[in-house]
């Protein structure tokens, strides 16, 4: 299902391209913002899309993926520390013109915010720790008495209340905070989207990681901006450009995401 939806928002986009510019390859004439400066909120704790490396500096394929859009659109980006927990309520009070968190496209969010297309398809899985013996699969994990670490207000929170009673679920602010707490003992699993478990199963390969069980699937992760704006035509065409002459596929891959139209 969900690669159907990406053939159907790919022929869509492919559309708009051509419409916009007339043709599709690598002489397409692109969108010009006219170096236009464009703030973007991300966490900066959500490998591998937004993360701090040793000096202190942005990287993940946020920040490669939209400094390849820019540079095709002329635009500059500001990328800007926020907190989770209000980034979407925030682009749509018009405190950013986006954000790039790994954010998952839902028709709840979507009376909140205006989303890009698609730009990778994700599912869920359960995170524990390396040699875990007390249980090896999700029906296990749920039918016992086990606490499941979550960040708030993400659809992994909505998935775990569905999973298991409320007295079992420990939120926390962060992924970092969440994986932290596994770790440690401290709570028994930890819901989160496979490319980013991969992220931080690759930081933490001696302490982590993932059950194959998929969760939920059929989601896809997208850029969201507020109501309206102006920006969501010429970054949808840019991604499009990016995914009709693969550079997409090679951000993806440098990143850990698997190719756009999944495996």
């Amino acid at each position: 299902m969900a690669h159907i939806r990406s053939l159907v928002l790919l022929i869509v986009a492919t559309l708009l391209l051509v419409a916009a510019t007339g043709v599709v390859g690598q002489n397409t004439i692109l969108p010009d913002l006219g170096g236009r400066t464009v703030t973007v909120a991300v966490e900066n704790a959500y490998p591998p899309f937004n993360q701090l490396d040793a000096n202190g500096v942005g990287v993940g394929w946020d920040y490669d993926s939209i400094r390849e859009i820019c540079a095709r659109i002329n635009c500059v980006p500001e990328f800007i520390t926020a907190s989770w927990e209000g980034m979407i309520v925030a682009v749509a009070n018009n405190e950013f013109d986006m954000a790039a968190d790994g954010i998952t496209i839902t028709a709840e969010r979507a009376q909140l915010v205006d989303f890009s297309i698609g730009y990778a398809d994700i599912v869920q899985r359960l995170m524990v720790r390396l040699g875990e013996d007390r249980f090896s699969s999700a029906a296990e994990f749920v039918g016992g008495d086990y606490t499941l670490g979550v960040q708030l207000a993400t659809t992994n929170y909505l998935t775990a209340t569905e999973l298991v009673p409320a007295n079992r679920i420990v939120g926390f602010s962060d992924f970092g905070s969440a994986v932290q707490a596994l770790i440690a003992g401290d709570v028994d699993a930890v819901i989160i989207d496979d490319v980013a478990g991969q992220g931080y199963v690759g930081e933490n390969a001696d302490r982590i990681a993932l059950l194959d069980d998929v969760l939920k699937a059929g989601e896809q992760l997208g850029f969201i901006f507020p109501k309206g704006s102006d920006l969501v035509m010429p970054f949808n065409i840019a991604l499009m450009s990016m995914i009709v002459d693969g550079t997409l596929n090679q951000i993806n891959a440098a990143w850990g995401l698997g190719p756009y139209f999944g495996d």
